[in-house]
């Protein structure tokens, strides 16, 4: 699946944050947001570990954006925020399984793979300026 609720949650997160004047903690996006904070807080943090956002500590820390919104892929989020690269079809060219178990014999395969490619293509060249 593409995107789950942890992708909407980052891009959500990734907006409140870049709006604001100084850091976020996890705590005050998950009022706004109206998000789980335990959900939250590991998809921030998967963030911050993939460069995306920057943590600061201290009582007036929090989360702000670790570079500039252009800098940003779409790409890079949605793999920070699945824990693994976007994939359209449980038998995408990141898949080591198939469904039906006819990995390289399957007759849709090269468009699947195909259609795989052209989302990655795409989801690598937008960016989080781009969207908001």
């Amino acid at each position: 699946m593409l995107l789950t609720r942890a992708s909407e949650y980052a891009l959500l997160s990734l907006d409140t944050i870049r709006k604001s004047d100084k850091p976020i903690g996890a705590e005050q996006l998950a009022n706004e947001l109206s998000i789980p904070k335990s959900f939250l807080a590991k998809i921030l943090q998967s963030l911050a570990k993939n460069g995306i956002l920057e943590s600061r500590k201290g009582a007036h820390g929090g989360f702000v954006l670790a570079k500039d919104m252009n800098e940003i892929t779409i790409n890079s989020i949605i793999f920070a925020a699945e824990g693994k690269p976007p994939s359209v079809f449980d038998c995408s060219s990141y898949s080591h399984t198939c469904p039906n178990g006819a990995i390289g014999t399957c007759a849709i395969s090269p468009f699947l793979a195909n259609f795989q490619t052209k989302i990655d293509d795409f989801l690598q060249d937008l960016t989080l300026g781009d969207i908001l």
